[in-house]
């Protein structure tokens, strides 16, 4: 290959990420991506029926408007990011649901006697929303730049994360509510991971909404592919780098793969040590993925639930928990915790004539072979009868699959490793700077760093920095903005 200053292993977006600061920094930069097309579990393709566009694996946003790198990059000016009036919302059955405005205070007046409850648990935490992402977005070995905030915060997830976290509460939507953002992070709950994974993103929920790109998760990734090749930077498609030899003319290689998967590609490069260490990081438990193309909005018998960007669907807080411990045991739940995104509610362009996407996942032990698509559509059904009428066509992804589609998500792991409290502080092993191997130029920018699993660039970008000071004397990071 022809030097370059810089590569990058995958086009994910903490690899564009990575690409796009090192490149604004006046490097020569290529990615090599594996597949066709570029942006990882940020592709939106025609998964079901011509005309659908479903997004691959993420779907909403929330750290679209927080990251600190997508601040920076000012991604809302380069894309629309539509912002749902419904954050998200938590169907009940009796047709009760639990909804997320992003009024927190319209929330808290829904939500009856435990309206006080709700704001004063989540308002000094949406008040100070970008505060908490600074936080949430940091490694936990650095000094935070809001103590008081991260004290709200650090108290607020010791309450709910251990089995007293009904004190708060005297009715039943509130706890659901909550149950549901937690189980964003896969695991048993509750628990300090789950509680700070929960009140993070309900933060953001009141405090800056959760967006939907217009055009699907795509959108984010052709803007920085964009902004890289204005830069001067190269992206290569359907090429796999299986060997670190094979682009060894680099000065630095960023790698935007799980850290299994360096250990794979440049594992001889790096001390024994190391690797030991590295292979003792866990991968969690997994998703099912079912894509649906619908004749019709999804029928919910709570109409506040039409509004919605995203909704959980799963019952009551014990309902739910009780769901992830079946995940947890090794089994399938009858009555899985669902996510999903109706993203064609707000971006009529995703779905032709009237229709709508679906985008829908369930947990499931890791390695699950087994089709989720009917468990995940009687769930729907038990909130929305009429919804199996207005199925088109299906598309589904095992947890085997997953990983047959990104080789990141390690049996079906999309966090590229677990997301316990000692892996979130341990990321894929202690450090003050996770990003930078023992080998030199060899640097891990994927969400098995810190700050963990979500689409906010933030892993690339710090890895980038880090290999900016290390590889190229560069101190001064420069600017992202267009």
């Amino acid at each position: 290959m022809s030097e370059v200053d810089a590569v990058v292993v995958g086009s994910g977006p903490n690899g564009l990420a990575a690409a796009v600061t090192l490149a604004r920094a006046g490097l020569s930069v290529r990615v090599f991506e594996r597949e066709a097309t570029i942006g990882g579990g940020a592709r939106t393709m025609e998964l079901t029926l011509p005309g659908f566009h479903h997004d691959v694996c993420s779907a909403v946003h929330p750290m679209a408007l927080a990251s600190g790198f997508f601040r920076n990059f000012r991604l809302q000016d380069r894309i629309e990011l539509r912002v749902p009036e419904v954050s998200y919302g938590h169907p009940l059955d009796g047709g009760r649901a639990g909804i997320a405005y992003r009024d927190i205070h319209r929330t808290a007046e829904a939500l009856g006697r435990d309206g006080d409850a709700w704001l004063s648990l989540m308002g000094p935490l949406a008040d100070n929303a970008d505060a908490v992402a600074r936080f949430a977005g940091s490694p936990i070995l650095r000094i935070p730049r809001n103590p008081v905030t991260v004290g709200r915060f650090g108290l607020r997830a010791l309450e709910q994360g251990l089995p007293t976290w009904n004190l708060r509460f005297r009715e039943r939507v509130a706890p659901a509510m909550l149950t549901g953002v937690a189980a964003h992070s896969i695991r048993q709950m509750p628990s300090l991971a789950t509680a700070g994974a929960g009140l993070s993103l309900g933060a953001y929920a009141h405090g800056r909404g959760w967006p939907i790109p217009v055009g699907g998760s795509q959108a984010i990734v052709d803007a920085m592919a964009d902004d890289l090749r204005a830069h001067g930077g190269e992206i290569v498609t359907n090429s796999a780098v299986t060997d670190i030899e094979e682009v060894h003319g680099a000065r630095a290689v960023l790698f935007d793969t799980s850290a299994r998967g360096l250990l794979r590609i440049a594992g001889d490069r790096l001390p024994d040590g190391y690797v030991r260490r590295v292979e003792r990081f866990r991968y969690g438990n997994a998703v099912a993925k079912v894509d649906f193309a619908l004749s019709g909005p999804v029928p919910w018998t709570n109409e506040e639930l039409r509004k919605a960007g995203t909704l959980h669907v799963g019952g009551s807080r014990e309902e739910i928990a009780a769901a992830e411990d079946e995940v947890a045991a090794g089994r399938h739940s009858e009555r899985p915790y669902v996510l999903l995104a109706q993203p064609s509610i707000l971006d009529e362009g995703r779905a032709p004539d009237g229709g709508h996407v679906l985008w829908a996942y369930t947990h499931v032990p890791r390695g699950s072979t087994l089709d989720q698509t009917e468990v995940i559509t009687r769930q729907i059904e038990r909130f929305a009868p009429g919804f199996r009428d207005l199925v088109l066509a299906s598309s589904n992804k095992t947890a085997v699959d997953m990983e047959d589609q990104n080789p990141n998500y390690i049996a079906g792991d999309i966090a590229a490793g677990e997301a316990s409290m000692r892996q979130l502080i341990a990321r894929p092993l202690l450090s003050l700077d996770p990003w930078r191997t023992p080998a030199r130029g060899v640097y891990l920018a994927s969400s098995s760093t810190p700050p963990g699993p979500g689409v906010h660039g933030l892993a690339g970008w710090y890895a980038a920095r880090s290999a900016l000071r290390h590889e190229f004397g560069i101190t001064s990071m420069p600017s992202l903005a267009p």
